[in-house]
């Protein structure tokens, strides 16, 4: 039996409106990519947002390409995804996770997928990720290291200028280019990867998940590839709070720690763990000091430097449910 060409991966919790909206803008370019398909993965909201979802399809005419897998309790967003992936990884050629906050531009998923049949040794693409008005968001990135926690503790010009290969994101580029890991607010995956790389970790409850598939990707010779001629709009923030969290400066949730210290380890052993951990208090002891002199704000999340040590002595250890709260 052939396989059919695309299936696009929604994982929703608490975002029936945003996933209602999302679909809105795939439905005018399902003939773009015949025999496309969608799943969404209702994360255990309840079945009151499962019958909001099954009425938002019935009612606009979406039955022949949308169906609605509900699961309970909320697993997370890797194991959301791995709901539908679990099953579904021999029966597309491709696969597209997308965020609910999200809306595809005209065009964006004929674009996906006609990069990845022009490159086939890309094994990850991700699209130009963007505001409303269009303008960009950074959503290609450099793979996270031991220097990244201290240039981001310091938050001094001169210390990310001296080690500028340690930062994180790529700079926002026109023309396509490979990167070491594409955010999965919107990424496609081609089948060979999910076949030789498995499914996403759902160690992972929220965040470092994309990193860690992306690497583990590359690691069996697959390249990241961002192509920004395909554009989505994220929504970034309204599905989850996390990122004004970060900007606020307030306290993250405990997931957020137990993803970092997870990717840490996994990738560089338990004893870089505590490196890491060394090189952020290295690097906060530098922020604070301009912060004492200069009478600046806070440069780092509150409770960060104990935040940090959180599950570091076991962190490869499954999360609990008691670790996807809010603090």
């Amino acid at each position: 039996m052939p396989q059919s060409p695309l299936l696009i991966v929604i994982v929703c919790y608490r975002a029936v409106d945003l996933t209602i909206d999302c679909l809105h803008s795939i439905a005018p370019q399902v003939e773009d990519v015949p025999g496309m398909q969608v799943a969404v993965c209702e994360n255990g909201t309840g079945m009151e947002a499962v019958q909001q979802l099954n009425d938002a399809i019935e009612q606009n005419g979406w039955k022949g390409w949308v169906t609605v897998n509900p699961v309970s309790p909320n697993c997370g967003f890797a194991g959301g995804n791995n709901v539908i992936l679990r099953d579904a990884r021999r029966h597309f050629k491709y696969y597209l996770l997308l965020n609910t906050d999200t809306i595809v531009r005209p065009g964006a998923l004929k674009q996906l997928v006609g990069a990845a049949e022009a490159n086939p040794r890309a094994g990850v693409i991700g699209p130009r990720l963007e505001w409303p008005d269009a303008s960009p968001q950074e959503s290609a990135f450099l793979d996270f290291t031991p220097m990244h926690e201290f240039i981001q503790a310091a938050s001094t010009g001169p210390v990310t200028r001296l080690f500028r290969r340690g930062h994180g994101s790529l700079p926002v580029r026109d023309e396509p280019h490979e990167a070491e890991w594409v955010s999965f607010a919107c990424a496609l995956i081609r089948q060979e990867v999910l076949e030789q790389c498995g499914i996403l970790d759902d160690g992972y409850y929220l965040y470092f998940d994309d990193a860690d598939y992306c690497r583990r990707a590359r690691s069996l010779g697959w390249s990241v590839l961002y192509f920004p001629a395909a554009r989505v709009v994220h929504l970034r923030g309204r599905s989850n709070p996390l990122k004004s969290l970060a900007a606020e400066k307030r306290r993250r949730p405990r997931y957020w720690y137990l993803s970092r210290n997870r990717y840490y380890a996994k990738f560089y052993g338990r004893s870089r763990l505590w490196l890491v951990n060394v090189l952020w208090t290295a690097g906060r002891c530098i922020s604070f000091v301009r912060e004492l002199v200069g009478n600046r704000s806070r440069s780092v999340c509150q409770a960060e430097w104990r935040d940090i040590w959180i599950n570091a002595w076991s962190p490869l250890k499954p999360p609990e449910a008691s670790d996807h709260q809010q603090y």
